[in-house]
């Protein structure tokens, strides 16, 4: 059933037949051309190794898929002793089909783009013409969109291949957890029985596993970094408004990002020079004319640090619950001490600053959440699609889709109370949403003002003050970025003794994502901290993939 739609261009880079592929337990290995054996070994393989191997005919595309959805059949549902991840919602029908054409194309001497046959997974808030969009959502498990959103527009015309999507917390909505009622809870594959973060958690996850080369998540308060951290990756939330948001199922306009999720910064910088841009369909992207993407890649450099005045601080995290401090937050501390005076010894100054609880909570204020209703009503009315018989028709109006359709499907994994505090949102603007917008403008002019103040290039700070467990895995100052808009990164600071990984996050002034990204990139490469994690190891080659593999010892980058 139709409804409107923003008229925009759907990609033409894939020419595959448009089909769905719903699938609640990871498709089985198909029967491809190359023995299971021959199959590329792809843990810790990132995108710009596959980059090189694609052009120096060591491997092909069709094969790094192959690769990719052998792994995803044995470790997204259930193995061994493992729970299984639960990371994948979606898996592409005509991605071995799209990977045919482009290792053809690749043989004729044609290129598409800088990511030209590459794998990527994106999170199922994405519009995608070939694959439905539930936003976590089971009464959206059929929600077919006509068209692609930007940013998989954008991944499409570089040559990537989307190979499937990504499970996420409900709407987006929790930071702490991913479970949505389309897929359920996303495991952290670093220990399967603790959070993987959200609401991104499965592109994290999926990503850290070896499902893919890089993915894609949205953050509108820690959702993109909180996974990466908590998961070992590179999380880059954007200078907002660099990348579009256009053709994704909103959680809030006001702070909503698009970004990659990586196992290197050099691929986070990849990633987001595809995706950077200004696009008609979103006015927030005017911003991204101040930045030119095409510098981020050569711009990377192991001495960026030098010379950089990077602001410090330390927090008392003794309100951090009403029991006190998180189980955990002394070792993390101690390991983001350490990753500080790792940014000191590449030559940067290391300042400290009065970053304090008071200015983040009073001055950096949110525009977000009370937009959220509003935001998907909107969403569903711009966007040509179909949904299943009947659901338009649950509440008034009956002859279009809005959140309050599908609330009243009744199947949500979100709490009734959440979701009544949506229904009762009052549409904007109005005069409480035009009150937060001007709190947030005056927050984000604080924010500009502070790097001014203390004359800094950057700031640093523990993604999260504690590692995950069972029940969280959230960050502690998703604010700096989410409200602000100014762009922030979480890297691979180390692990805790218990083998839980720690994120170390810096942040820029806004639309210095090239200055940011770089020294991101100076620091990695000074302290190579990833690992992949062991419960999803490389696939024994023995020629058959076993329903069942089980993970003995520790899994390094090389496999």
């Amino acid at each position: 059933m139709p409804v409107p739609s923003r008229v925009r261009r759907r990609s033409a880079a894939l020419l595959a037949a448009t089909a769905l592929c719903l699938a609640p337990a990871a498709v089985p290995a198909s029967a491809g051309t190359t023995p299971h054996d021959e199959l590329p070994r792809v843990v810790g393989l990132g995108v710009s190794d596959q980059l090189d191997l694609l052009a120096a005919g060591q491997t092909s595309s069709v094969d790094l898929v192959q690769a990719y959805l052998d792994r995803i059949a044995a470790y997204d549902d259930a193995y061994a002793d493992q729970p299984g991840l639960h990371s994948v919602v979606t898996v592409s029908p005509t991605a071995l089909e799209n990977a045919r054409l482009l290792d053809a194309e690749r043989a004729a001497g044609i290129t598409r783009g800088p990511l030209h046959g590459v794998p990527v997974l994106v999170k199922d808030n994405y519009a995608t013409y070939d694959m439905p969009t539930s936003a976590g959502s089971v009464a959206l498990a059929d929600y077919q969109t006509a068209e692609d959103s930007t940013a998989v527009e954008r991944l499409r015309d570089a040559g990537a291949i989307i190979i499937g999507k990504t499970n996420m917390a409900e709407f987006a909505w929790h930071g702490t957890f991913t479970l949505s009622s389309v897929r359920g809870e996303t495991h952290n594959p670093y220990d399967q029985e603790v959070s993987a973060s959200g609401s991104s958690g499965g592109t994290g996850a999926a990503i850290a596993a070896g499902f893919a080369g890089a993915g894609l998540g949205t953050d509108s308060c820690g959702s993109i970094i909180g996974p990466s951290a908590h998961q070992s990756l590179v999380g880059y939330r954007p200078t907002m408004g660099l990348t579009s948001v256009a053709g994704i199922v909103p959680l809030s306009v006001r702070q909503d990002v698009s970004g990659p999720m990586t196992t290197t910064v050099e691929d986070a910088a990849l990633l987001g020079s595809v995706l950077a841009g200004v696009d008609p369909a979103d006015p927030q992207t005017a911003i991204a004319a101040e930045q030119d993407p095409a510098t981020f890649v050569p711009g990377l450099s192991d001495t960026a640090l030098q010379g950089k005045r990077i602001g410090y601080f330390h927090w008392d995290y003794s309100a951090s619950t009403p029991e006190g401090p998180r189980p955990g937050t002394e070792e993390v501390t101690g390991i983001v001490d350490q990753a500080v005076a790792d940014l000191a010894a590449q030559g940067a100054e290391i300042v400290q600053v009065p970053f304090t609880r008071e200015f983040v909570q009073q001055q950096l204020a949110s525009g977000g959440w009370i937009d959220m209703r509003s935001s998907v009503d909107a969403f569903f009315a711009a966007t040509q699609a179909q949904w299943p018989e009947g659901l338009a028709e649950l509440t008034a109006p009956a002859d279009r889709l809005t959140f309050s359709d599908v609330a009243a499907d009744g199947r949500s994994s979100l709490e009734q109370e959440t979701i009544d505090s949506w229904l009762a949102l009052a549409d904007v603007p109005n005069p409480d949403y035009d009150a937060a917008v001007a709190a947030q403008e005056a927050g984000k002019k604080a924010m500009d003002a502070f790097f001014v103040e203390h004359d800094l290039d950057a700031l640093a700070m523990p993604t999260s003050e504690a590692p995950a467990n069972e029940e969280w895995a959230g960050t502690t100052f998703c604010d700096v970025g989410a409200n602000t808009g100014i762009p922030t990164i979480s890297l691979p600071a180390g692990f805790t003794a218990a083998g839980l990984p720690v994120g170390l996050e810096l942040a820029a002034p806004r639309s210095m994502d090239a200055a940011l990204l770089s020294m991101a990139y100076d620091y990695e490469q000074a302290t190579e901290h990833r690992l992949a994690p062991a419960s999803t190891p490389e696939l024994p080659r023995n020629g058959v993939i076993p329903k069942k593999v089980i993970a003995t010892g520790p899994a390094r980058e090389d496999g």
